[in-house]
């Protein structure tokens, strides 16, 4: 487990590594440098409260929520290359009056990267790369004092990636192709072993006493983000991916809509909205909403 938490820490780290940027020389200038890159980020902390004195009889908890979300894009683009990465990032936690423990309402580590060659207009040939993962331990509860451990970083952790094709309009409206991705998941041992303290059969995928499994499958990734008016922007990120090797008609889905409404500078609502279906995950929809008003910077 240690070699696989090492080998996805080395790739990540090199794949934003290896983004540094790219100064050439323009022609008709002389001397004077060109960037190949874009680049720009979004980050925004949310914070929510709500506070019950001992006369008030329409019932509640007293609790305070807080999170934070942030997304960072770097993109490349001369001649025919194109390299497009995106970083995500988001953790939520609140706190009940009476419970022992925090709860995690949110908990998110994604990189997503496709480079790619131009072949026609809109059309490149693409290699894409996907990692994600959650940051923090995460937990069912079965009471304000009680909990089970159901989750850490890496187990579950998700590797995706393979050649395709890309259809690319803008930074900010891409769909990319790829009928050949090979897909990992890992997981500890303390989860997928029989004797471990937390063993689950079949633990996301991964068999017993095993710590990843491979597939190969269709993925088709597709991002779009665009203003609905003046101060608000509606992005979606959409994931699909059938396994070849098993069930290849249960299709992998995962939707994220968020829609920031700007007030001013620095302040904003903010509409998050996530459906995920992995059957080895859970037989069902997994939903997420989270709504709030909070604390924007872009950079």
């Amino acid at each position: 487990m240690k070699k696989i938490l090492l080998s996805l820490v080395l790739l990540s780290s090199a794949t934003i590594w290896a983004q540094e940027e790219g100064v050439a020389q323009d022609p008709t200038v002389a001397d004077q440098p060109v960037s190949y890159w874009t680049r720009g980020g979004n980050a925004s902390l949310m914070f929510s409260q709500a506070a019950f004195n001992h006369d008030w009889t329409g019932g509640g908890t007293n609790n305070v929520a807080a999170s934070l979300a942030l997304s960072y894009a770097f993109n490349y683009k001369k001649d025919k290359w194109a390299w497009d990465t995106n970083l995500f990032v988001d953790y939520g936690i609140s706190k009940l009056e009476g419970d022992d423990f925090s709860r995690k309402t949110t908990d998110r580590l994604e990189l997503s990267s496709v480079l790619g060659r131009q072949a026609t207009d809109t059309w490149y040939y693409s290699f894409f790369f996907n990692f994600k993962t959650q940051m923090t331990d995460g937990y069912n509860y079965t009471s304000g004092t009680n909990r089970v451990l159901i989750n850490k970083l890496l187990s579950p952790g998700y590797v995706q990636f393979g050649p395709g094709m890309l259809w690319k309009k803008t930074d900010n409206l891409k769909v990319n192709i790829a009928p050949a991705t090979s897909k990992i998941t890992t997981a500890r041992k303390m989860f997928t072993s029989p004797t471990g303290t937390h063993y689950k059969h079949n633990f996301y995928g991964v068999e017993d006493d095993k710590n990843i499994r491979y597939e190969l499958g269709f993925a088709l990734n597709g991002y779009a983000k665009f203003k609905l008016m003046d101060n608000v922007s509606f992005e979606n990120i959409l994931s699909l991916y059938s396994n070849y090797l098993d069930k290849p008609e249960n299709v992998d889905l995962d939707y994220t809509a968020n829609v920031v409404m700007t007030i001013n500078k620095y302040l904003s609502a903010n509409f998050t909205f996530q459906a995920i279906y992995d059957d080895d995950a859970a037989k069902a929809f997994q939903i997420r909403e989270v709504f709030g008003l909070g604390v924007n910077y872009k950079f």
